[in-house]
């Protein structure tokens, strides 16, 4: 008989994340009293932050985040950073901001700080969701940095994150049908939703919305008094000769293209632009936007992935990409970036996907069907929530889409490179941000 196979032994840190997503029944649970709770506990540091841009929205909120920090980092300033979800490892959720630019926090730290959360917590029910968000507060207030780039993690109102009293900004990305679960049916209740964290007259800076959204931030903007900076009337951008002109009130910049591919990325990058151009504390220079602009880094968002494992899989010759996009919107401004490359250089299109359980894959994949009828269906590993593949199959196939199911991402490539292609293909690999860290780790290119 056949002893069992080792299983890889966890870390403590491993150890600690799992004890913790174990006090809360459930995933999601929305609200705030959990967090007042153990903020008071630990004296509230989330009052002893540098000033705070706060960032929500459904698509674009970590190009934007990525994009402010590197134009801050550009201008020479220390920026702390808190993002979700984390692609491969959880550091990538907390950036400590440091001269020369910001690092991951280390294993260690990161440990002693959600031991700290998890002793003073006592074993009361809390969401691992929320006292991830505690720690990053601890550990902003322990770190001096000149600025905190928040971002929130789902909606706004009830989000963790939304207990800063008084931030610098608040930034909203695009905002469209995601999470309806939790954040309503409509376009205009998942707005009122986000746009929530709205403070008493701190700037509010907004990408172009559709009129249903824009009407809901304006009224929230106006019962909070609070200045509304919003894409196409107190700021524009527009792509001129492949380059970024952003134009407001104050003058016009001509700036290079985002170094992050996608027509989106132009409006991702003159969000950022505009938020620090309406913060009075900040006056960054025009040599701070521009080494911003082309140096902003956002994994798996439209990422070419030209080394690593998974690229030997693929047909010789071909090109492999990934974004995370997992919505109808998302879908659309992927569809419009593989317009944009097949313009440029014509390839068939392979699309290798897989979704979360959540989310409406027909209106996803629908982006795609006049691009490709070509797709290829995969299970998203240790995510017991994710999609079946035989569902997410099904799916495409009412949209006229020819589809096949692979084991996993590395048997789907291999696939691929049984085909015969008169021109290398094209692969996206898409559809989740839980697919995207995987991609990510299998073939050794991590975020660093």
């Amino acid at each position: 008989m056949n002893s069992p196979a080792p299983q890889p032994s966890r870390s403590p840190l491993d150890e600690l994340i799992a004890r913790l997503s174990a006090l809360h029944a459930g995933k999601i649970e929305l609200g705030l009293e959990r967090m007042h709770r153990l903020l008071a506990q630990l004296d509230h540091p989330e009052r002893k932050l540098p000033p705070v841009i706060h960032v929500a929205g459904t698509n674009g909120k970590g190009s934007t985040v990525a994009y402010l920090r590197a134009m801050l980092e550009a201008a020479g300033l220390r920026v702390h950073v808190f993002t979700s979800p984390w692609l491969v490892r959880i550091n990538e959720s907390y950036r400590l901001g440091m001269l020369g630019g910001g690092v991951f926090v280390d294993d260690d730290e990161l440990h002693a700080v959600l031991t700290l959360c998890e002793q003073v917590n006592a074993g009361a029910p809390i969401t691992f969701f929320e006292i991830k968000t505690i720690a990053a507060f601890c550990l902003f207030a322990k770190h001096p940095a000149d600025v905190v780039l928040l971002e929130v993690g789902l909606g706004g109102r009830l989000d963790s994150t939304n207990v800063v009293d008084q931030p610098a900004a608040v930034v909203l990305t695009p905002i469209g049908m995601d999470h309806m679960d939790f954040l309503g049916n409509s376009l205009a209740s998942i707005a009122a939703e986000k746009a929530a964290i709205i403070k008493s007259r701190v700037p509010v800076i907004s990408a172009e919305q559709e009129p249903d959204a824009m009407a809901v931030i304006e009224q929230q903007a106006k019962r909070m008094r609070a200045p509304l900076f919003a894409a196409g009337e107190e700021w524009h951008v527009n792509v001129e000769r492949g380059r970024l002109v952003y134009q407001d009130d104050r003058g016009l910049l001509d700036l290079p293209a985002p170094k992050l591919f996608g027509r989106h990325q132009f409006a991702n990058a003159g969000l950022a632009i505009a938020t620090l151009r309406a913060i009075g504390n900040f006056k960054l220079a025009t040599k701070a936007f521009e080494a911003g602009i082309v140096g902003a880094d956002w994994p798996a968002r439209m990422q070419r992935l030209s080394s690593g494992a998974l690229t030997a899989l693929g047909p010789d010759g071909c090109e492999l990409w990934l974004d995370g996009g997992h919505n109808a919107d998302g879908g659309r401004v992927i569809a419009a970036a593989l317009g944009d490359l097949e313009e440029r250089v014509s390839r068939p299109l392979v699309i290798i996907v897989g979704m979360m359980a959540n989310k409406d894959a027909v209106a996803f994949l629908g982006n795609f069907a006049g691009l490709t009828r070509h797709i290829i269906v995969v299970p998203i590993p240790d995510q017991p929530n994710a999609m079946a593949p035989a569902d997410l199959a099904d799916a495409a196939r009412t949209l006229g889409m020819r589809v096949e199911i692979a084991d996993g991402i590395e048997a789907a490539l291999s696939g691929v490179a049984r085909l015969a292609y008169e021109v290398p293909p094209r692969i996206l690999i898409t559809g989740s941000l839980y697919l995207a860290g995987h991609v990510l780790a299998i073939n050794g290119t991590p975020p660093t």
